[in-house]
């Protein structure tokens, strides 16, 4: 035994640490600009935009928190991460958004749109979120991994080893290194999320033999828990309202050479992890059968009770890597993500991004935030309760995102305004005892009507400002010659390509490109299926996608009952 662990878990470990690192170093040598570090030069294809959205939004504490749940309340435990299932269709029109922006950052929209203010309050706001959920992640998975080795590896030094390979590679290739290592770090994910299940309905006796040792309860999907269709609703529009603001979906919709890149990424990306999250659910109903009493009666140990009675030599060192992997998948990109954030927009470093000057300041700045962000894991007791905070201030920023992408009058006075208005809310009905479901249902209309009313009695931005804004968002990638004759400047181009099917002489928003969110208030003009075709079928094949993961949950529901 090597540090509570078989010789041969700790060698496939090793292994994976060796692969990871020697793939991130190798994708270094394409980084020569601050583009590159910071959006990978918008290179990558539909592969790596899907590994990059699985990977970064999958993690160790997902998945504890899943079965965990699942292994307590039954199958519909599934709910705590599918409460944003139904957001996820949207993702495929929202993801052109980012694309066609050609920013760097989510600072750079609201800098542009609202504001040098604006901008650093909200990288202010997207720095403590980094810092915080890095913390979150490095603790959760080193106490995760501790239990596993009975503790013989102590949290701290599995925090100190996975800190040094990822801030290693990261720092060295920026976006091309955390985006490069995502296709195995998405394939270990996978294994994290389906390994036990085999094993498990063994060890059960088949699907009969587990419905005979549960109550009936524990298989229906909308169980005895908090999880209502109010709940399921208002944490679907929270999300929809603050997912376009959280701070790494910039290079989620924006780093691929394509718009369809984009859209497949995030959308599919987010696919893969709402089937993941079905065998996270079942695993945690299957320990309930196999563990009915696990010591301490916490929850959230069922993932590492499973693995240290199930798995043999070998697979047991798999799942480490496995963990390891989801959470270098994440920090790697939050790191980067961060960055960026900092050297741009509070730094204020905006200019050519073929320069190399900077690629200095964003891999200290990187190292810097991973740094704050241990001390985070360490310092901070209660992490969970500030995280709440933070995705309520998302959601804060969301309203003025949206407003920005269909209305032209908005302004930074209503930016201001709504800011104010949904945090004021948010407070007063926390302190009333309210629940968070019962929160968004105010907080966000009152934002709303804040960021309405103070814009229409306010002056509007300067028309040169809108006419920039605009021009971006109705100039699909690969039209960047439009945007040469009107004088504006992208940030940074990258490898784009015109879409498929493309006529020449044709706008492509005439074929099937143009979108209808940044179209929404005037749909009832342009209005036709062909203007839209891109949105609409793509935006379909997504929600039946969906249809079919939350029939298949229903259909194993019911088997061998």
């Amino acid at each position: 035994m090597i540090m509570g662990l078989a010789a041969l878990d700790v060698a496939v470990i090793v292994l994976y640490l060796v692969a990871i690192t020697t793939i991130g170093l190798r994708s270094s040598r394409s980084v020569k600009t601050s583009g590159d570090y910071f959006m990978g030069g918008r290179r990558f294809g539909k592969l790596l935009m899907v590994a990059k959205a699985f990977g970064v939004g999958t993690r160790v504490d997902h998945v504890v928190a899943i079965t965990g749940a699942s292994y307590q309340i039954g199958l519909s435990g599934v709910w705590y991460q599918w409460l944003y299932i139904f957001s996820t269709p949207f993702f495929w029109l929202i993801a052109p958004i980012y694309r066609r922006l050609r920013y760097l950052t989510t600072g750079d929209f609201f800098d542009e749109r609202y504001g040098r203010a604006a901008g650093v309050a909200y990288t202010i706001g997207a720095l403590l979120f980094f810092t915080i959920e890095i913390g979150m992640l490095l603790r959760g998975t080193g106490t995760t991994i501790q239990a596993i080795t009975g503790g013989a590896v102590s949290a701290e030094v599995i925090i100190v080893l996975t800190t040094l390979v990822f801030v290693g590679y990261g720092t060295a290739g920026g976006l091309v290194a955390a985006v490069s290592t995502k296709i195995l770090q998405g394939f270990m994910l996978l294994l994290l999320s389906v390994v036990l299940l085999p094993f498990a309905f063994v060890a059960v006796g088949g699907l009969s033999s587990l419905h005979q040792k549960l109550p009936e309860s524990m298989f229906a999907l909308f169980g005895a828990s908090e999880v209502t269709p109010f709940v399921v609703l208002m944490l679907t529009i929270n999300g929809l309202a603050g997912v376009v603001a959280l701070p790494h979906h910039m290079a989620i919709g924006g780093a691929g050479r394509s718009e369809i890149s984009c859209r497949t990424g995030w959308t599919y990306g987010n696919v893969v992890k709402r089937f993941a999250t079905l065998a996270w659910a079942l695993t945690g109903v299957f320990a309930a059968a196999l563990l009915p009493s696990i010591a301490g009666g916490a929850r959230e140990e069922a993932l590492g009770a499973m693995i240290l009675q199930l798995l043999p030599q070998g697979l047991v060192g798999l799942m480490i890597a496995a963990m390891v992997a989801s959470l270098m998948a994440v920090c790697d990109a939050y790191m980067v993500d961060g960055s960026a954030l900092f050297t741009r927009n509070l730094l204020g470093r905006v200019g050519d991004t073929k320069a190399t000057g900077d690629i200095r300041i964003a891999r200290i700045s990187s190292v810097g935030i991973v740094v704050v962000g241990i001390l985070m894991a360490f310092l901070l007791p209660d992490v969970i309760s500030g995280l709440k905070i933070i995705w309520k201030i998302m959601a804060f920023f969301g309203i003025p995102f949206w407003m920005a992408i269909f209305w032209k009058r908005g302004n930074r006075y209503g930016l201001w305004a709504s800011l104010v208005t949904a945090t004021a809310v948010s407070l007063i009905t926390e302190s009333l005892g309210w629940t968070l479901a019962d929160q968004i249902s105010l907080y966000l209309p009152a934002g709303i009507a804040a960021f309405v009313l103070v814009s229409w009695m306010t002056p509007p931005e300067p028309d040169e400002k809108i006419r920039t804004f605009s021009l971006l968002l109705h100039t699909p990638v690969g039209e960047e010659w439009r945007l040469d004759q009107a004088g504006i400047r992208s940030i940074l181009v990258g490898r784009s390509e015109a879409a498929v099917g493309q006529r020449a002489g044709v706008p492509l928003e005439e074929q099937g490109h143009s979108l209808l969110l940044v179209d929404l208030l005037d749909l009832r003009r342009k209005f036709s299926f062909n203007r839209y075709r891109v949105d609409i079928v793509g935006f379909l094949a997504a929600t039946a996608m969906i249809g079919a993961i939350i029939g298949l949950a229903a259909v194993l529901a019911r088997l061998g009952g």
